[in-house]
């Protein structure tokens, strides 16, 4: 009869702990890059895990604590070249729980958050580590490239959508969005730098995540006369395709696709861990009371100029163009416009995407676009804009041309000089496009 009894509640104690064992957290994966303020790690798992994070000192070391949870592979090494991690290592604590021990090069402040499954990723727990900066000196901080009068550059602000955790959208055979646009992105910034009189900013340089927000709050601190945001979406009917180009709607999407494209893309914020929905309407209406009508009208005349130099590469979505209330073109203070270069959804174009011919194309028609406008209407004080001088005593044509970033043979041959002699009072034009 005892031993009747120690069956039933060896099999009772065993049902009673099937839930508990079900309920383990597993970990599949371990994702790791750096960004310029910080580095982020993504832990996969299989349900919203309850954690820890502390740091311990001699030698520095990030722990991380995973409750009722087991490791369902071996975790990723950082490469010796690696910024901040030097090695990472795991073990079995307390018979339930999982540690992560990662030994660092450099002190960290960590934050840790949760986040739930969206439309590319199940569940995830987040790690973000910010190096602690040295305090800039005084004689830094008072530094001002634009302080010396000299005419400045056009700052143009390059934005390639996504990066890092957030893919963006994937073509019928793999390609991801945010690759593809990053090399778009990366041939339009060699085109700005090569011509004289602009100047890129990318707003992200690698393969990592920047939220909506902070990449307008890059390009203003860039002091940018533009921001182009580049992409190439998606959308349910495979068979769209052609390039389009938006400006900010105040009022809505102008078209059904331009609506889905809005909503999927100011949705990645929450791949990035930061919720828009208790925000996003008292921002948005803000910024767009903030809007000035000067800065929409450039947007619409430098979006116009681009669309107009699609039409010799290819299909257009659009003729005219469209309107939607993309989060990254809501900057009251910058023109903005975001370039929709192919449907990564449609084979023909996703095939076009991945070549490298057909980049150069995309990117060398947004800059034409560009110039094109900027050219027209080169921003005061700027050296497109600065295209007469007039000679004081003192000054030579060689310090002139130096002044303005010209060559001496350019700016003898737009005045016609034979010589490089000049005159008090004498009036020189000055080339922009040299």
């Amino acid at each position: 009869m005892r031993k009747y009894w120690n069956i039933i509640w060896f099999f009772g104690f065993f049902l009673v702990s099937l839930p508990i064992l079900a309920q383990q957290n597993q970990v599949d994966s371990l994702r790791f890059w750096t960004a310029p303020d910080y580095t982020r790690l993504v832990f996969d798992v299989s349900t919203s895990p309850a954690h820890e994070v502390f740091l311990l000192n001699n030698p520095s070391r990030l722990v991380i604590d995973i409750h009722n949870a087991r490791l369902k592979q071996k975790l990723p090494q950082p490469p010796a070249s690696h910024p901040l991690f030097s090695r990472i290592r795991s073990a079995a604590r307390n018979g339930r729980d999982l540690r992560v021990v990662i030994d660092l090069k450099a002190p960290v402040n960590p934050k840790s958050f949760a986040l739930k499954p969206n439309r590319t990723y199940g569940h995830r727990l987040v790690v973000d580590l910010f190096t602690r900066k040295k305090k800039r000196s005084v004689a830094a901080r008072k530094k001002n490239p634009r302080s010396t009068g000299r005419p400045r550059d056009i700052v143009i602000a390059i934005d390639a959508g996504h990066g890092g955790e957030d893919p963006g959208a994937r073509g019928p055979h793999g390609t991801q969005e945010k690759k593809v646009v990053f090399a778009i992105a990366k041939k339009l910034e060699a085109l700005i730098r090569n011509y004289p009189g602009m100047r890129p900013v990318m707003i992200r340089k690698g393969d990592y995540y920047i939220g909506l927000r902070k990449r307008m709050q890059i390009a203003r601190r860039a002091k940018a006369d533009l921001f182009v945001s580049i992409h190439a979406d998606a959308f349910k009917n495979s068979r769209v395709k052609g390039a389009s180009v938006f400006t900010l709607s105040r009022r809505g999407a102008s078209s059904e696709a331009a609506r889905w494209l809005a909503r999927n893309e100011n949705a990645a914020d929450l791949v990035g861990g930061v919720s828009l929905d208790d925000k996003d309407d008292v921002l948005a209406s803000v910024l767009l009371d903030l809007s000035q009508t000067a800065t929409q009208e450039v947007s619409q005349s430098v979006a116009k100029q681009v669309l107009k130099n699609f039409r010799s590469i290819g299909k257009l979505h659009s003729r005219h163009v469209q309107k939607a209330g993309f989060m990254v073109l809501k900057s009251p203070d910058i023109p903005s416009i975001l370039v929709e270069t192919a449907f990564i959804s449609n084979p023909d174009e996703e095939r076009k995407l991945r070549s490298h011919a057909h980049q150069r194309r995309m990117a060398k028609a947004i800059f034409n676009g560009i110039l094109g406008y900027f050219r027209r209407n080169p921003p005061v004080g700027t050296r497109m804009a600065a295209v007469k001088h007039t000679i004081v005593r003192g000054e030579t044509l060689s310090g002139i041309a130096q002044h303005y970033g010209v060559s001496m043979k350019r700016l003898r041959a737009v005045n016609a000089m034979n010589s490089t002699r000049i005159r008090v009072g004498q009036v020189l034009s000055i080339p922009t496009d040299s």
